[in-house]
């Protein structure tokens, strides 16, 4: 067995800086644009290895066989996912599909950023709440990149839109995950994020369109943006309060995506924003391929079912691929766990991160029938086939579809290495105590916390798991609810989604920008960082001034 070590300079500023290395090194890299994001990531991953058995003291061949994990963990099922959303997106372009999508949206509206509602924040949101982890993000991108907007606006705007859902992606798995390490009710945790979160669903799409068009160009759409935001914000509270914490971005969509489609029936912007750029300086427009214009023909009845046919496909075998019953009955046929040698619980969590010695489990689950990339890709095959793809047709575009996503692949699979190599090492546990240590102002920094843990491992979820406890331990020696904090680990985590290097490369990937992660990264990282404080200064005002959780509990 290894103990991990969380101050083993002896100084903990020392100590929380040489952890601080392997991910500023990715950070700073990625944001240079002068090294490819892959080469960064390996680069990045040699870094950690480095810090993790030299200073950490974790032996070399833990060290080792946890970036392996990783990078099998990487692929499936992050890549996975990826991969065949890449896959169903080609598809759709190749039959046509996709041209009969972009009418039928610009048939609701031609307007740039009431698209953007529609498609990235709603649109967007359904997904997240249906399958999570990238899905929103790729699915978002590649219709944005479709419909003609500029690259970075496609990704950057897609990365910002997909926040304000993300604490209940994936059937609430980020909830259902905090629930375990804490030993909270799910659905109290997810009442208290249903009071935190709201407040940024009425901000999000404010901010994305602003981020967009610039302060004039969101003012005049503001009656469209008010209501995507309320009908979104209020089934979210509604939902996480008195329903339950699964379904709260499934239902919360829904009603977001068809009251705007009504509110458009009777109101229109004055001024059309038809410019696919960013306001400013939006150098990824020139990279762009001349479009022809779009054809604004109406749509026949059997246009608009051809054209939704294989969103229709996807959004019902996600929610199938999404259902927890489906996932116990295809985990309990098609599994194979392969708990890693000498690494499998060979590794203790110690305090104060833990209220004991606590073993590390490592084991690769190879659920490869319930992988949301799985339910993905069988819903790319039905919709080729009934668009009247071949088998040999499906499996040649499929080559052609691994070919222009390998280098993303790899890419995703080093940077998930990371991920898991800081975990079982206690290296970003190292970090997290760092903010544990703030005293009054840890509602803030706490919060930051949940920002930290999704921008290292990209997981809103994985970032629960990892700071979730920690979290309960530390507000409790301070006298704060422990429920309000541990909400705040996942409503501050759901901003430093749009910065985790994963995001970052399927954004681009779904967008076809490949190479550029470094401006996307540059793009989004102050939206990131402002929105993270200000979900602190909630979570702060929650703690010392109004007692939410005292309400929740009740």
């Amino acid at each position: 067995m290894w103990n991990q070590i969380y101050n083993p300079l002896g100084n903990a500023a020392l100590s929380t800086i040489a952890a601080a290395i392997p991910v500023v090194t990715l950070l700073v890299l990625i944001a240079s644009g002068k090294v490819k994001a892959h080469i960064a990531a390996i680069i990045a991953l040699i870094v950690a290895n480095i810090i993790t058995v030299a200073v950490f003291t974790m032996p070399a061949g833990m060290s080792i066989r946890a970036s392996l994990l990783g990078v099998v963990v990487g692929f499936f099922p992050i890549g996975w996912i990826v991969l065949n959303v890449i896959f169903l997106y080609r598809i759709t372009v190749e039959t046509g599909r996709f041209e009969l999508l972009q009418r039928a949206i610009g048939g609701v509206t031609t307007d740039r950023r009431i698209q953007l509602l529609l498609i990235a924040f709603s649109f967007g949101a359904f997904f997240e709440g249906a399958s999570g982890f990238g899905t929103p993000v790729a699915i978002t991108g590649a219709v944005l990149i479709g419909l003609g907007f500029s690259p970075l606006a496609a990704s950057g705007l897609s990365l910002i839109a997909n926040t304000a859902p993300v604490a209940y992606g994936a059937l609430g798995t980020p909830i259902q995950g905090l629930a375990s390490v804490t030993g909270f009710d799910p659905y109290v945790l997810g009442a208290m994020v249903g009071r935190q979160l709201p407040f940024f669903s009425l901000l999000v799409p404010f901010w994305v369109i602003w981020a967009f068009a610039g302060w004039r160009g969101m003012m005049q759409v503001w009656p469209a943006i008010l209501v995507t935001a309320v009908s979104f914000a209020i089934p979210q509270f509604v939902i996480s309060n008195y329903i339950n914490p699964w379904i709260v971005d499934i239902g919360a969509s829904l009603i977001s995506m068809g009251a705007l489609i009504l509110f458009l029936k009777v109101w229109q912007p004055k001024v059309l924003w038809t410019s696919p750029a960013l306001r400013g300086n939006d150098d990824s427009a020139a990279t762009m391929a001349p479009t022809k214009p779009l054809d604004t023909t109406p749509l026949t009845q059997s246009q608009l079912w051809s054209a939704m046919l294989p969103w229709i496909i996807v959004c019902i075998v996600m929610l199938i691929w999404g259902n927890g019953s489906f996932k116990t009955w295809a985990n309990s046929i098609f599994t194979w766990n392969y708990p890693v040698p000498d690494l499998h619980n060979m590794i203790n969590k110690v305090p104060p991160v833990a209220a004991k010695p606590t073993p590390e489990g490592a084991v690769f689950s190879f659920t490869y029938l319930s992988f949301t990339g799985t339910g993905m890709l069988i819903a790319a095959i039905i919709s080729g086939i009934l668009m009247g793809f071949s088998p040999a047709k499906l499996i040649g575009e499929y080559g052609r579809t691994i070919k222009v996503c390998a280098i993303s692949l790899i890419t995703i699979s080093a940077m998930l290495a990371i991920g898991t190599l800081t975990r079982l090492s206690g290296v970003d546990a190292t970090l997290g105590l760092a903010f544990a240590a703030t005293g009054v102002l840890y509602p803030f920094f706490g919060t930051l916390l949940g920002w930290l843990g999704v921008a290292l491992t990209g997981s809103d979820t994985a970032s629960n798991v990892l700071f979730g406890n920690l979290q309960k331990i530390t507000s409790e020696q301070l006298g704060l609810s422990p429920i309000l904090m541990a909400a705040a680990n996942s409503s501050g985590g759901v901003m430093g989604k749009m910065i985790d290097a994963q995001s970052i490369v399927v954004a681009s990937t779904a967008t076809n920008w490949y190479g550029h992660e470094g401006s996307i990264l540059r793009y989004v990282f102050l939206h990131s960082i402002v929105l993270a404080c200000l979900v602190g200064v909630l979570v702060t005002l929650q703690a010392y001034v109004y007692p939410f959780t005292e309400m929740v509990l009740k």
